[in-house]
């Protein structure tokens, strides 16, 4: 499917339909629906229509980790722990917090978020607000990438394949 061939609200619509399924799948990375909404739409409209799809995919992320997935499991870790057992305004700086924090998995936080005691509405602006740094960093980024010459591209591809490997290398204690 040609996705400038679709008509604008049609392919705003999809965009948020499509941020709505990656945050209930809470593993799928939204930067590739960020990168065609950025492409497609410029830089503000896209920015604007992926802050609009994130917000409501973990609102409704939420509601419906808090209704089916509670009674079942709850995240490990201190932090996600500490926002479990908050509620006021303690949940609401931890969910904005981890929120503004890179490569913290967005499904995480929202599953946290449903086995605290946080309400929704408290959530919704605080996720909503810890997203938009993020997604504006996200955009500036594949708007920089989009402009890079093709040889710069697969250069900077293959720094960042080292990298990975020697750092992988390096963690794992193989020598090189």
């Amino acid at each position: 499917m040609e996705w400038a061939l679709l008509p604008l609200p049609l392919f705003v619509i999809i965009s948020i339909v499509l941020n709505i399924l990656i945050a209930v799948a809470g593993v799928l990375p939204s930067a590739f629906l960020t990168a065609l909404n950025v492409q497609l739409l410029g830089f503000g409209p896209g920015v604007a229509v992926s802050i609009i799809g994130e917000a409501v995919g973990a609102i409704i992320s939420f509601i419906v980790y808090r209704k089916a997935l509670q009674p079942y499991t709850s995240p490990t870790g201190t932090r996600f722990k500490r926002l479990r057992e908050a509620e006021g305004i303690e949940a609401w700086f931890l969910v904005l917090s981890m929120r503004l924090m890179p490569f913290v998995p967005s499904g995480l936080v929202t599953l946290s978020a449903a086995f605290s005691r946080m309400t929704l509405p408290s959530f919704a602006v605080a996720s909503t607000l810890g997203k938009v740094p993020a997604l504006l960093i996200e955009a500036l980024a594949v708007t920089a990438i989009l402009y890079v010459a093709t040889g710069w591209q697969i250069a900077l591809i293959a720094m960042v394949g080292i990298i990975y490997v020697v750092w992988r290398r390096h963690k794992s204690g193989e020598k090189m």
